[in-house]
């Protein structure tokens, strides 16, 4: 209760309207309202802002849900008195829709709703609902494109001159790429939008990308995930279904949600990947707006993930008070803005409302003290710039007013404190009131293919509601999800062990270790399986490690097992840190003559290749036996020379003290993983096996499936083939760029020979995906610069044999084209949310 009367009185402050009223925001630092154009400018965030009293119109019906019903109508009346919709500015069609539109239909059901009482609003005649219409028309002109996806902004000053100059006739990048989540928030000719979206999925994955072209349909981003730029579309495919009763619509939501716990979901956490490889990591942190996602699992019916995940982000919200903007997989600040979203709280509001567990009750009110204690300010709340310092901005977005206050009243409200039955209403995206009342009126046919070109699939309707009394019997089994997880973000203190005679997690044995980990040995896997975690491997060769603590033996293994994935989390970050450079390996002998430079992957261990002048230059030879992980039975053969090792049963440590035991002066590890190659995946680096390597003085690369077959090819023709290890390429056809050691391979072109040694290092250096976000957003290469991640080949030597050059242009255009797919696809990975 004495939430409630909290915030009755922090409600009460805004209503006054003393700073900030007729403007679009209140800016809480200086108590005075934002004016776009009279504030300096803050780039897309300022599209959200149209002169429309924006606040003011996005909490109409937040009043009547705190029963303001004097103040409601008090500011219905300023809305039709004060706000105008033709004001000559561009506006987001994304932001005007679920604030403007929405926020006038919201306030159009609540004052429908008063009327019907027959105590307040009977002079009302529906003229909000026309202000909304009058918006949708506005809005109409950015759905004229050949595909029917609305451009992202608008100019509503008049529906006429809308059409001919309001949505960026001059087709820039910002105006033809829009949001997937923009698509279905116009009420007119969403379905077509809608329609088309569902056709530019990705058939195989059943994922949509973040930002599409309106004109061509090409994904521009192909990350998906479940965050900004995405999440609202997910959740108005599902609501749709509830409020237009089209069974079409449901099917679609549920065909992309298996999609999304398949490759996405990772309990508990949510990370985006690439829609047409969705075994591969996008990115390896996570945005704030994914936190509506387990209010929506509960919408679906799936109490489980949504319990998993939203104590993740409890417990990260615990760690910095607020959600970060975005925190990483070790769940650190990446960026730090919170500009005060309301997201986790309507997550919080739904679960509290599926279990009536008390613990929600827990959460809502540490989001409110927080909000009290660090974000109020004198004339409101104001957002966090930085949560790590606690620093302010002098911003109140609309949605503030609009969801958080009212998520976290409902989520303490008795029912005697709510005026009119919530459960009559479907909250929309900006936590506006629609009535349900709405499913059962006429609606407009679907489209006449619309059904007959998809069969409804009656498997996707499994249980879209089940009852959450038949999933808990046990009221235990919540908090059971819960503890692992708050172990690992907290990093708790490890429990004392009493050391026994058994051997397994959970009874006695200190864990096994991250550092201790080996994929292949079967007493680790075991390990694994006891405490809840399962290992998958994926096609790029990499191993991934997801843990569900109710398939652990107990309590204590389900909690050993999120201990381990937490150290393998630091391991990862760890050597993501250390992340180093491409390395090369260029075939030197007949009749390469260094033509042939392969992209390798670099240790963590052993010679640092960029120290070294000249590289490792030697003879290969494979290791017996292959795998590298015994003693080597040809060490004569080797001895000397630079030996190949196949990928997988033991770390590569120890195959690296293998060979140089045997006398190798290198080493090169083929990846086992067939079909894996270095323009499709990202870099990968060798790490050391957690203990000291400073006994490794050789050096050790490794080359991906396709590369390595390419030398174990080679040395099958030709039995004598020469490699140089180097980290850049330094030998150009008989030439070295040190000394300037000439050869006809590499002819004068009249240039002196400092020249043409500048050409031979950089280039034909190869930029390679790396596996770090970061690493590859400047790279840069055009087909005559470049021709391919893989292979490099120098200005072919006029005095050499003509060989087939179509067949292995073909080849090389091939991998490039798919490469340059891949490349941009990994330069998406941290652009603006």
């Amino acid at each position: 209760q004495g939430y409630l009367i909290s915030q009755r009185k922090n409600i009460n402050q805004f209503l006054k309207m003393d700073h900030a009223y007729p403007a679009d925001e209140l800016m809480p630092l200086t108590c005075r309202g934002r004016v776009r154009g009279q504030e300096p400018s803050r780039g897309d965030v300022d599209d959200a802002l149209g002169k429309f009293s924006l606040t003011l119109i996005d909490t109409l019906d937040t009043l009547v849900l705190l029963n303001k019903t004097t103040e409601f109508e008090e500011a219905v009346r300023r809305v039709l008195r004060d706000v105008r919709l033709d004001n000559d500015i561009v506006v987001s069609v994304f932001e005007t829709n679920i604030r403007v539109l929405g926020g006038l239909l919201g306030g159009h059901s609540m004052a429908v709703m008063l009327k019907d009482t027959g105590y307040h609003m009977q002079w009302y005649q529906d003229e909000l609902l026309h202000m909304a219409k009058d918006v949708g028309l506005r809005l109409l002109p950015a759905f004229n494109t050949s595909s029917g996806l609305p451009y992202p902004r608008v100019s509503p000053q008049t529906i006429h001159k809308a059409t001919a100059v309001g949505i960026c006739p001059d087709h820039t990048h910002s105006c033809v790429h829009t949001h997937t989540a923009t698509v279905f928030r116009s009420l007119v000719h969403a379905r077509r939008a809608l329609d088309f979206l569902w056709e530019k999925r990705q058939r195989n994955s059943n994922l949509v990308g973040t930002t599409i072209n309106i004109h061509s349909g090409e994904w521009v981003r192909r990350d998906s995930g479940v965050g900004a730029g995405i999440d609202s579309y997910y959740e108005y495919l599902l609501k749709a279904y509830i409020l237009l009763g089209d069974d079409l619509f449901l099917q679609r939501f549920n065909i992309h949600y298996a999609s999304i716990m398949k490759y996405i979901s990772q309990p508990p956490l949510l990370l985006d990947v690439h829609i047409h490889k969705p075994l591969l990591p996008a990115r390896t942190w996570m945005d704030s707006l994914l936190a509506f996602f387990p209010g929506l699992q509960v919408l679906k019916g799936d109490i489980r993930p949504a319990i998993e995940t939203h104590e993740m982000l409890y417990q990260v919200t615990k760690k910095h008070n607020f959600l970060p903007e975005a925190f990483t997989t070790d769940f650190r600040v990446h960026w730090a803005q919170h500009p005060l979203r309301p997201e986790f709280a309507e997550s919080t509001y739904f679960l509290y409302k599926a279990t009536k567990d008390p613990y929600y009750l827990e959460v809502g009110r540490t989001v409110l003290d927080n909000l009290n204690r660090f974000a109020r300010v004198p004339c409101g709340f104001a957002a966090m710039k930085d949560v790590r310092t606690g620093s302010h901005e002098d911003r109140m977005d609309s949605f503030f007013l609009a969801e958080m206050f009212k998520y976290l009243f409902l989520l303490f409200a008795e029912e005697e404190d709510l005026t009119f039955n919530v459960e009559d209403y479907i909250f929309t995206t900006e936590a506006h009131l629609l009535p349900l009342s709405l499913s059962t009126a006429p609606h407009a046919p679907s489209p006449a293919n619309a059904t007959s070109e998809e069969e409804l699939d009656d498997s996707n309707f499994d249980w879209t509601c089940p009852n959450t009394r038949l999933l808990f019997p046990d009221p235990a089994f919540p908090r059971n999800l819960r503890d692992p997880i708050r172990s690992a973000v907290d990093k708790s203190c490890p429990r004392p062990y009493v050391e026994t005679s058994f051997k397994l997690p959970g009874i006695g044995r200190p864990p096994l270790r991250a550092q201790d980990f080996m994929a292949n040995n079967p007493d680790h896997l075991e390990l694994l399986r006891r405490m809840g975690v399962s290992l998958i491997h994926l096609k790029d060769g990499r191993v991934q490690l997801v843990q569900h603590a109710t398939q652990a033996v107990s309590a204590v293994a389900a909690e050993d097992g999120m201990r381990f994935m937490q150290e393998m989390m630091e391991l990862s970050s760890q050597q993501q840190k250390e992340q180093l450079p491409p390395r090369a390996v260029q075939i030197v002998s007949h009749p390469f003559f260094g033509r042939v430079v392969l992209t390798s992957g670099p240790a963590q261990f052993g010679t640092d290749l960029s120290k070294s002048i000249t590289g490792v230059r030697g003879f290969v030879t494979v290791a017996e036996p292959y795998s590298g992980c015994a003693e080597l039975s040809n060490a004569a053969f080797v001895q000397g020379r630079i030996a190949l090792l196949q990928r997988g049963q033991c770390m590569f440590a120890e195959k690296a003290r293998h060979i140089m035991k045997a006398g190798a002066i290198g080493g090169i590890v083929i990846d086992d993983n067939e079909g894996s190659s270095s323009d499709t995946a990202p870099l990968f680096q060798m790490a050391g096996d957690g203990r000291n390597t400073d006994d490794v003085t050789l050096p050790l690369l490794f080359l991906f499936y396709k590369e390595g077959n390419i030398l174990l090819e080679a040395l099958k023709e030709y039995r004598e083939v020469e490699v140089l290890l180097s980290d850049k390429l330094i030998y150009c056809g008989g030439k070295w760029s040190e000394n300037g050691l000439s050869s006809p391979l590499c002819p004068s072109s009249g240039r002196d020979v400092q020249e043409e040694e500048e050409d031979c290092s950089t280039d034909q250096t190869s930029p390679v995906p790396a596996q770090d976000e970061s690493a590859s957003h400047n790279e840069e290469v055009t087909p005559e610069e470049d021709v391919g991640p893989a292979i490099k080949r120098n200005p072919e030597p006029e005095e050499e044999p003509e060989v087939d050059k179509d067949s292995s242009r073909k080849s090389v255009e091939a991998m490039m084209a798919d490469w340059r797919e891949d490349l941009e696809a990994f330069q998406q990975m941290e652009d603006e949310l």
